[in-house]
């Protein structure tokens, strides 16, 4: 049998500063008020979907924009959102998105991604702790409301 050698790539949690100060969170507001600090004035325009990595004192260790989408909508990818929990040797995460049309309740397809990655993260020992959806004014806390 042949031996092929080859260059692999290396893959890496890379990590920029920010000007975003840590913070330790303890009810979905806190949540909410912290991951706002990552949208500006597209909240209203566009959905994106952000991971808020935390440790087991419940502080911020980091943050992630996994994607950013349409007016409608923005896909995830799962393993993704993984990568950065596992990386990160993260406790528990925080996942949010917006909806710019206002109506923060979730559809059918957000508590869906909720229970799949809810589902992928203990496989790793990583509690998904919240997923809150945020419009311009308000927000809503699936863990709130029971449905994490």
């Amino acid at each position: 049998m042949k031996e092929y050698k080859s260059i692999l790539p290396e893959f890496y949690l890379g990590k920029r500063e920010s000007t975003i100060k840590k913070a330790k969170i303890t009810c979905s507001k806190d949540a909410a008020d912290y991951i706002r600090n990552f949208y500006h004035d597209d909240i209203g325009i566009y959905e994106s979907f952000f991971m808020l990595i935390m440790n087991r004192a419940n502080n911020t260790v980091g943050y992630v924009k996994i994607s950013q989408g349409g007016i409608a909508g923005t896909v995830v990818d799962i393993s993704i959102v993984a990568k950065y929990a596992v990386e990160s040797l993260a406790s528990g995460i925080i996942i949010a998105h917006n909806h710019p049309s206002g109506n923060t309740l979730p559809s059918s397809n957000d508590l869906n991604l909720t229970k799949k990655i809810k589902e992928a993260l203990s496989l790793f020992g990583i509690g998904l702790l919240d997923h809150v959806i945020l419009s311009s004014e308000s927000y809503y806390s699936l863990a709130d409301e029971g449905q994490i």
